[in-house]
């Protein structure tokens, strides 16, 4: 299933997301970087593409033709995943 980045309530998305297009229910933009699944911040230029152009504002849409919709269900996979691992570093260890 799909979701907007911003609102995150679920789309209906079979097709291309065109780059006009803005999500139903907040109004946003959907054929941004953040809405891709190639969007990345530990990448150079935030993406995982190594084809694509430099894009200045990833929240506004734009005319990447690498564009692929990111699939809501592994972007919170990765969010349980990296908090999973994480926990341990911030946990304290007490000494009686």
């Amino acid at each position: 299933m799909k979701s907007c980045y911003w609102c995150k309530r679920e789309l209906e998305i079979f097709d291309r997301v065109r780059r006009d297009e803005i999500c139903p229910f907040c109004k946003n933009d959907l054929h941004s970087c953040i809405n891709c699944k190639f969007y990345n911040e530990g990448k150079h230029n935030k993406c995982s593409e190594p084809n694509s152009e430099w894009v200045g504002d990833k929240e506004k849409r734009n005319y990447c033709e690498y564009f692929i919709f990111r699939d809501s269900l592994k972007v919170e996979q990765n969010k349980d995943e990296i908090r999973t691992k994480a926990e341990p570093l911030f946990k304290s260890n007490k000494k009686n």
